[in-house]
């Protein structure tokens, strides 16, 4: 934000980090590439294969984790310098940047990418607002003879230099550098480091009383921030804008630019909600399984202290035989019932962390539905009547299943729609896949008392990327069992494949469908459909989400269905031509 004279102050940003470089996000680095070399390099060393897996995929306590347990057992000075980069960056992206400069401390001065390290100790410096530090580092960094070499951007280190300099009130350097920044940036097309460093040069003027200088790089911007896919970006240049105007008199339109400024910030704490609400819901569900299991716990306590009682105070070996008989079955009883609790807590904690996404009317409906639902659980659990328990658990565990399922549908939609999904096509064995996904689904299908048959040719290979084979595949398996009644057949095979196409078909015998709803289903069209059957409504995004991701893969949807017999969806998916 700009600096006013009498109740504003001046904001810089810092742009050595990777959100402004739009190449970063999409180039493999440097040291990705080195640290995968090093891994199979030194394939006994499990715990740096783990932590250099972790590190690429940016999971950081895991990364923690394996690298101080390859440090503690290695004697290779690499292997240690690389883990104490990964503890660096690790601690750097948790935010704790005291234990960042430890580790980036105790690199040894051979590190082949020693330049990066230091580029990292300058950026913590600065976020410490140690600028003369800051400084001191990143002008080692820039008499590298090569910085790309080093995997950093030359503009992003000049830019930085000077920052520090317009942090320390030398003007005249800070402007040199700024310069030079943005013309590189301008080369490299690299947008959102463009509107920062217009900021800072306009803060640069701004400091200084130059408003005739400053303005119109206030002005470039907020016309830049326009194009760009920042929240925060587009905030500040807002904002930038209201100000300028301010002190022009202009007060509509500094009116209209803060309003705008609002809809922005809005927007960002919107999606920062966003997170907070499915980490409220995720820590909701484990609460609730927990409370199940303590529950469980303390009933078979009493069993116990009553079965004891009983056996001391029998004297009759009748009695004493019968009594052991009764509370060996009861043992054997609640055992089932604690091994069915931990299997279902199990699946929650292998699921919870991926409960995020945008809320939605559905969503809040679930959890409506769940909480009326827990209270009944209660008055139930008080009274002791355990069939009413059991119908109430049963339900609970629908619900949550539901509402699951729609989160996972949305935020795979969210980031297709938002082009964030990572998409690799790769030669796949189409078998193993389906063996894969089947394997979680075989439970809900013996729960419904459903035959499943699994013909998949052994020798088809698909050029498809993993992970969005593996929604399509869920997602049809899943309408299949939903819309199949009990004792019905779900069978997955391929049909003949043709010289481009392997053809996968999920097939139930289920309700079905009549033509005009296949017809809709095949539409290409953005708009949710709701299903016919009330005790089946859905919002169709999942059927949409499988014919977006079967598009995006080169493939073809194709169903065959008739009432009241059963339906086939067909995937034509691209077939992997040069597998040897």
């Amino acid at each position: 934000m700009i600096k006013i004279r009498s109740f504003t102050y001046l904001i810089l940003f810092f742009v050595s980090l990777p959100l402004f470089s739009q190449e970063s996000q999409h180039v493999v680095s440097l040291i990705d590439t080195e640290v995968k070399a090093k891994s199979l390099q030194f394939k006994e060393r499990v715990n740096f294969d783990k932590a250099q897996t972790f590190f690429r995929e940016s999971n950081w306590d895991s990364t923690l984790v394996y690298s101080m347990k390859e440090m503690s057992n290695s004697k290779n000075i690499e292997l240690i310098d690389y883990c104490h980069y990964f503890r660096g960056i690790s601690f750097q992206e948790k935010k704790l940047l005291d234990e960042s400069k430890k580790e980036f401390g105790k690199i040894s001065q051979s590190f082949r990418f020693l330049f990066k390290v230091k580029m990292k100790l300058g950026e913590i410096a600065l976020d410490q607002k140690e600028f003369k530090k800051a400084l001191k580092y990143f002008q080692q960094v820039e008499k590298a003879s090569k910085i790309a070499s080093h995997d950093m951007k030359k503009s992003t280190v000049i830019h930085n230099i000077g920052l520090c300099y317009l942090h320390l009130e030398k003007f005249d350097k800070a402007e040199k550098y700024l310069f030079e920044s943005v013309k590189l940036q301008e080369i490299q097309k690299d947008t959102l480091m463009i509107i920062s460093s217009y900021m800072d040069i306009a803060n640069l003027y701004y400091t200084q009383y130059k408003d005739a200088q400053a303005i119109p790089y206030f002005q470039k911007a907020y016309f830049l921030s326009k194009k760009a896919n920042s929240f925060n970006l587009k905030k500040t240049a807002a904002m930038n804008m209201a100000v300028v105007e301010e002190n022009r008199k202009n007060l509509s339109l500094a009116l209209a630019y803060r309003k705008e400024y609002e809809i922005w910030k809005d927007s960002l704490n919107d999606q920062n909600k966003v997170w907070a609400i499915a980490d409220l819901e995720k820590k909701f569900a484990i609460k609730q399984k927990q409370k199940e299991v303590d529950v469980l716990a303390a009933e078979n306590k009493a069993k116990i202290a009553e079965r004891n009682g009983f056996i001391l105070s029998s004297v009759l070996l009748f009695v004493l035989f019968g009594t052991g008989v009764y509370f060996y079955r009861q043992k054997i009883k609640s055992s089932k019932i604690i091994l069915a609790q931990k299997n279902e807590l199990d699946q929650l904690n292998a699921t919870k962390d991926k409960l995020f996404s945008i809320v939605s009317h559905d969503l809040r409906s679930s959890v409506n539905a769940l909480k009326t639902s827990n209270g009944k659980l209660m008055e139930n659990l008080e009274n002791k009547n355990f069939t009413e328990l059991d119908v109430l658990l049963h339900n609970n565990s629908t619900i949550a299943n539901g509402a699951y399922n729609l989160l996972d549908n949305l935020l795979n939609w969210a980031l297709l729609q938002t082009k964030q999904a990572y998409f690799y096509q790769e030669s796949l064995h189409l078998a193993s896949i389906v063996q894969h996904v089947e394997y979680n689904y075989k439970p809900l299908m013996l729960n419904k008392n459903l035959h499943y048959k699994n013909n998949v040719s052994a020798t088809d290979y698909v050029f498809a990327d993993m992970d969005s084979l593996k929604i399509m595949i869920r997602n049809l398996l899943d309408n299949a069992i939903k819309f199949s009644k009990e004792n019905g057949t779900i069978s997955i095979y391929t049909r003949p494949s043709s010289e481009d196409f392997c053809f996968l078909v999920i097939e139930d015998t289920g309700s079905g469908m009549n033509d005009s709803t296949k017809e809709e289903l095949l539409k290409d069209t953005v708009l949710l459909s709701k299903k016919k059957d009330d005790e089946a409504i859905g919002t169709g995004l999942g059927m949409q989400l499988c014919k977006s991701l079967i598009r995006k893969n080169g493939g073809k949807l194709d169903i065959e269905s008739e009432e009241n017999v059963g339906t086939k969806i067909i995937i034509a998916l691209q077939k992997f031509k040069n597998h040897g």
